[in-house]
């Protein structure tokens, strides 16, 4: 098949893991060296190395967990003041453009999605986009009473594009919903309550859900936490695998204690021939979807996820494919909902259909925000190895909040074209958002968690829905304790309960009726 020279292609990907043990503090990993370690794979994965290396012109990186959120990344390490410079520096680079992506898992599958268009308008001519975290030597630096020092200042000019957009509002900060760990259960248990099933019934699902992707994990060379592990395990509490926020386990959650960098190199077709880089190496971008959806308690329906339903639909219509037409996919796992609403939406069962290349965000590990950059780079083994079939990867970011898709093949592309995702976006903004209240009622459980802190309940959130709208609380200070006990009661599913809600001072708080 002809194709035009702007077409841009993936002709590169490498990634990197680290178990450091903390006995040599010169040894330690930090996030520029794992970085550079990734890129100097995915330089020698081109089979080009020295002529690429030359070529590139833009360098691009996954904003680091420590400038996401106050309290996100590591402490007392320092940091590099300008990562993709640092980078550039490490690989002896001299690029015209330097970017620090926004926050959010989305970043790596959107930037590929960016990046292609920027490739195909001749706005970029080869692109090195990476990423990494190194939280876990952090970790096992100040177990062990070690300094480490990641303070790097680096001269130049770099795109720094920030935090982004906030993806939870004041009404939702104010009453209780917070923290990944508080907001993903309200969503698990609202799709557990529309499927019919009991707490213990979905638990269930979701370890053997996850005994499936532990056992990917164990066989990739890559994975932080290479070790399969059986569903009755994940499933029951133990000290090894304790409660974290119901319904949640610890072997539920993504797991950012990682030493993990990744990543990826693009251009042109055109380009690629000049470089030498052999075709059995290149990878294509046959289609892209993304959606940004509202703050999460805005949204009518919190056991479904409209953004995911339509970045997904936007990409498999973009590449002009059915879900039936994909073999292989890399759906984001940082919670089993996240993974769940995906393969409603597309469709498919996860019993019978592998939904990851790594093993996912808790066994593979939870590399911050640059997670589906190791996805795309285990799938582009994965394509290479099976000649043209079609993967399919899920990036997610925040709340189920921004949904980044691509679709990739070694099938080659005619004519290719940058996807419009306006109008994905557009049927998302046009859905009217769920009615709040703020105010004196009572109302039903609609979903509801309680997190823990050294095992004892500590949190607790519940929405409920009233004939008048949503409510948003927290439990009432004078029944706490109460309060979280009536929400974990293994003799009663608080789903459905009554709640009286009392509103002071811009807070609702809740009380479990009898």
């Amino acid at each position: 098949m002809a194709m035009t020279p702007n077409t841009p292609v993936l002709i590169g990907v490498g990634q990197k893991v680290d178990h450091w043990d903390g006995r040599d503090i010169a040894a330690a990993p930090c996030p520029q060296s794992l970085m550079q370690q990734a890129t100097m794979a995915a330089l020698a994965d081109t089979g080009a190395s020295k002529t690429v290396r030359a070529a590139i012109d833009t360098v691009v990186v996954v904003r680091h967990f420590a400038d996401s959120a106050p309290g996100m990344g590591p402490e007392g390490t320092g940091r590099c003041d300008k990562p993709p410079l640092g980078l550039a520096r490490r690989l002896g680079l001299t690029p015209r453009r330097a970017v620090y992506s926004i926050v959010g898992g989305q970043s790596p599958q959107a930037l590929v999605n960016e990046f292609a268009a920027a490739i195909h308008a001749g706005d970029a001519s080869c692109v090195l986009l990476s990423g990494a975290e190194a939280i876990a030597a952090a970790k096992t630096a100040a177990r062990a009473g070690l300094a480490l020092d990641w303070n790097e200042t680096i001269d130049g000019e770099m795109e720094d594009r920030g935090l982004g957009p906030m993806l939870l509002d004041r009404h939702e900060l104010q009453n209780g919903v917070g923290a990944p760990i508080l907001t993903y259960p309200l969503m698990e248990h609202a799709l557990r309550a529309r499927l019919g099933r009991s707490r213990a019934e979905h638990i269930a699902e979701m370890s053997a859900l996850w005994a499936g992707f532990s056992q990917v994990a164990a066989a990739n060379p890559y994975a932080q936490f290479p070790t399969a592990m059986e569903a009755a395990y994940l499933a029951a509490p133990s000290p090894s695998n304790y409660p974290v926020a119901d319904p949640y386990l610890k072997w539920h959650v993504a797991q950012d204690a990682v030493n993990q960098g990744a990543a990826l190199i693009m251009t042109s077709v055109g380009q690629a021939e000049a470089m030498g880089v052999p075709r059995a190496q290149w990878l294509f971008l046959h289609g892209s979807g993304e959606a940004t959806d509202k703050p999460v308690t805005l949204r009518p329906d919190l056991s479904r996820s409209r953004a995911i339903d339509l970045a997904l639909a936007g990409a498999l219509e973009s590449a002009g494919k059915r879900a039936a037409d994909i073999a292989h996919f890399d759906i984001y796992s940082c919670f089993p909902v996240a993974v769940l609403l995906a393969a409603e939406s597309l469709g498919i069962d996860w019993r019978s259909t592998p939904l990851t290349q790594t093993g996912g965000l808790p066994f593979s590990g939870g590399a911050g925000n640059n997670y589906s950059m190791h996805g795309i780079a285990a799938m582009a083994q994965t394509l290479r190895a099976n000649p043209g079939s079609f993967g399919l990867v899920l990036a997610n970011g925040g709340f189920l909040s921004k949904e980044a898709v691509g679709i990739y093949s070694t099938a080659p592309v005619a004519d290719w074209q940058p996807v419009d995702h306006a109008p994905m976006q557009a049927a998302l903004d046009a859905e009217a958002p769920a009615v709040r209240l703020s105010e004196n009622c009572t109302g039903t459980i609609e979903t509801y968690t309680v997190g823990y802190a050294k095992g004892t309940p500590a949190r607790g959130v519940v929405i409920a829905s009233t004939a008048n709208g949503r409510v948003v609380a927290r439990p009432a200070a004078d029944g706490k304790d109460a309060a979280l006990a009536s929400l974990i009661d293994p003799a009663r599913d608080p789903i459905g309960r009554r709640v009286t809600i009392t509103h002071a001072d811009c807070v609702n708080s809740f009380t479990v009726d009898a």
